[in-house]
């Protein structure tokens, strides 16, 4: 690792929002380590300020206790500056059927949570001496599901997110202690895998009238680990070009 130069550590980078803020992070001069359960694009790999991929399963304790080590032994005593947990999972019907509480495996719930919930909370511990070395930030996605009731996002996932919005809450009281900023960006509808073509119909709900791209998010991310937010910390961001008013 290369000392004059800030590092980040993005999970669930391999498409979507993850992925769009590795590249973005990448563009600013940053140097990317990254996780998810698949590989990168090979491009991405052809880049030298793509540190290091680290193939994991934050639904796995082992996985993730493994992520941890490598990426700590990538860093080799410097400092991290920042900690995007990104990863989530929302599970899907192959009806097109909301997943609530009476229709929802029990075991899905469990692993919406492991992955959506507890994996942001080990990895801000994990990582929490380099990121106090760095003085850095951690930013946790959450979602508008986590706020109002969603005509398509299950129930285990709106949980998942309510929870993460309100552990962003008490890791920023905790983590000002080691100097390390910890705030939220919650994404309304992003043009991403997990967006469907039935999604089309909440666009005239949405005040900007579009979809958000991964580029949005990514932004809104990269402004939250800048040193242009240093005075901001216990935030929850909204990018939903104003579907949260409503």
């Amino acid at each position: 690792m290369e000392e004059n130069r800030k590092t980040v550590i993005v999970t669930g980078a391999s498409r979507g929002i993850g992925h769009a803020t590795a590249i973005h992070f990448m563009r600013q001069g940053w140097q990317v380590i990254t996780c998810s359960r698949e590989d990168t694009p090979a491009e991405c790999g052809r880049d030298p300020r793509w540190t290091c991929h680290i193939p994991t399963d934050l639904a796995d304790a082992d996985s993730i206790e493994n992520l941890v080590k490598v990426a700590t032994k990538e860093l080799d005593g410097a400092p991290l500056h920042a900690l995007v947990n990104n990863a989530g999972m929302s599970p899907k019907t192959p009806y097109k059927e909301r997943l609530g509480i009476l229709n929802g495996d029990i075991k899905a719930w469990r692993e919406v949570f492991e992955i959506n919930f507890i994996a942001p909370l080990k990895l801000a511990r994990g990582f929490a001496a380099p990121l106090r070395k760095g003085q850095g930030a951690i930013v946790n996605i959450t979602s508008i599901a986590g706020h109002q009731i969603h005509p398509f996002a299950g129930s285990a996932y709106s949980s998942s997110k309510a929870a993460l919005s309100a552990l962003t809450r008490e890791m920023a009281n905790e983590f000002a202690s080691l100097d390390v900023r910890v705030n939220a960006v919650c994404p309304g509808e992003i043009e991403t895998d997990m967006i469907q073509p039935e999604y089309e119909m909440l666009i005239p709900r949405i005040p900007l009238d579009r979809m958000g791209t991964p580029e949005d998010v990514a932004k809104a991310i990269y402004y939250l680990c800048s040193d242009d937010s240093s005075y901001v910390t216990g935030t929850e961001l909204w990018v939903t070009g104003g579907q949260h008013m409503f």
